[in-house]
């Protein structure tokens, strides 16, 4: 018989926040092709794509790291 190891919340949260950065990368990715028709100021640095490349690589890490204690 196995024995079930509950999931750390660490797991959950790193699909989380892996999922909502792949969401808000390719916002950011839409907006740098079809660009929208009012701008903010600092549009040009095109914040979408930083914050949703941060946020993968962030919910990545602790996915790796919570997959990794769990074992």
């Amino acid at each position: 018989m196995s024995e079930h190891q509950m999931k750390p919340i660490w797991y959950f949260v790193g699909l989380i926040l892996s999922a909502m950065g792949i969401v808000i990368f390719l916002s950011g990715l839409f907006q740098l092709i079809v660009p929208p028709a009012a701008t903010t100021v600092l549009a040009s640095i095109h914040p979408n794509i930083w914050w949703g490349a941060l946020m993968i690589v962030f919910g990545g890490g602790m996915y790796i790291a919570a997959t990794k204690k769990s074992k």
